[in-house]
């Protein structure tokens, strides 16, 4: 079995010192991945050197919607000059998106338009942050002629949200939330989904699974992860592992892993 980490933010101070332990037990439940997304412009070179200090994982370079205040449109600049020379091991755009319940959404359109035509520009995926605001992100990606692929991660939308993002050429992040037995719309849709469109994350130290104090989330969880989809879709578990491998690698690249 093997599986990958599709959103784990490694590079945070909750996993200095312990790195190789966290990666050497994930390694034991069959991770053998997994990909950092960047959230903020004084954040990229961590990132890039926690993946780059490691077999297997990979990064993304990105401004959240949370940091947009904080940043120009020189850091921009500076994003998609380094994207443009392909740099060793980064393989998306990201973490971008809209943010309802965080900051001014209207302020955060900007930041995340431009990092579609980014992209797109540099036919990189797109990793994207999602809260409360599924139709918006359907309606920017659609208007924006997206024609890439794309991870909406830790995705919490209802079935029809996520059939419409998933037309636009999204794959839907499963995480810790769906082993939560209140999420119940969470858990109806990523059952009723077409397997090809869902990927495993852990979106680690966040979105810790039940039982697990928050904070605390680990990529030797993602197993947990996939044992619930199991259950709830009623699918094997060596089906399910091969099949959301599979779809990891369709959305950042087949020779990764």
């Amino acid at each position: 079995m093997k599986l990958v980490d599709a959103h784990c933010h490694f590079d945070f101070p909750r996993f200095d010192g312990r790195r190789l332990s966290e990666l050497d037990a994930a390694s034991s439940n069959g991770i053998v991945g997994l990909v950092i997304p960047g959230v903020r412009r004084p954040d990229w070179e961590r990132v890039r050197d926690t993946a780059l200090a490691h077999s297997g994982l990979y990064y993304c370079l990105g401004i959240h919607p949370w940091f947009v205040g904080a940043h120009s449109t020189g850091d921009l600049e500076s994003l998609e000059q380094i994207l443009g020379i392909r740099p060793e091991r980064c393989v998306a755009v990201g973490e971008c998106g809209l943010d309802r319940l965080h900051g001014d959404m209207k302020a955060q359109y900007p930041w995340f338009e431009a990092q579609i035509d980014m992209a797109s520009r540099l036919k990189f995926p797109l990793i994207i942050h999602s809260v409360k605001a599924h139709d918006e992100i359907h309606a920017v990606l659609r208007r924006k002629g997206w024609a890439g692929s794309a991870l909406v991660h830790g995705f919490s939308g209802s079935y029809q949200q996520a059939t419409k993002l998933v037309d636009q050429g999204c794959f839907i992040g499963v995480g810790g939330v769906i082993t939560h037995a209140r999420a119940r719309k969470t858990r109806d849709t990523v059952a009723r989904l077409p397997l090809e469109s869902l990927v495993l994350e852990t979106d680690a130290p966040d979105m810790a699974p039940e039982g697990i104090e928050a904070g605390a989330n680990s990529p030797v969880y993602l197993r947990r992860i996939l044992e619930c989809l199991s259950e709830i879709r009623g699918e094997p578990l060596d089906y399910l592992a091969s099949a959301v491998f599979s779809n990891t690698r369709r959305l950042y690249g087949q020779s990764l892993w």
